[in-house]
């Protein structure tokens, strides 16, 4: 017996979801930190390609904006981190290595989504 797939090509199961009052700030600020490729559609929530990976950021309205936690891989930790501070990010964690083998740091953006971007020890930024 043949199952569909549940999510649409391109999505994965799982797929994070910010609800914020600005949708065009919070694009801007995930293409300039991440360079997050993808378009803000009127009516729709935005769909933002970091990576491999999707996220779906929404207008507060319908729903009341909250925040997310994303832990996301990057090239390089300490760049990344220094981007998001002058795009205007509140630092959570300076970078530092882990026990475990990722060196990350952490941050906030303007509408208390924080994010925790890393890269693996020893795989040269």
């Amino acid at each position: 017996m043949s199952v569909a797939r549940p999510a649409p090509v391109g999505y994965h199961t799982v797929t994070p979801r910010i609800v914020v009052p600005d949708v065009s700030a919070a694009v801007t600020f995930l293409r300039e930190v991440f360079a997050a490729a993808g378009e803000v559609t009127e009516g729709r929530p935005a769909e933002l390609r970091i990576g491999d990976s999707l996220i779906m950021v929404s207008p507060a309205g319908d729903r009341e904006a909250f925040s997310g936690f994303l832990y996301i891989y990057v090239n390089d930790a300490d760049s990344t981190h220094r981007v998001a501070l002058a795009a205007g990010a509140q630092e959570i964690e300076a970078p530092s290595d882990t026990h475990y083998g990722d060196r990350r740091a952490m941050f906030r953006d303007q509408f208390g989504n924080v994010f925790q971007v890393a890269h693996r020890l020893g795989v040269s930024p």
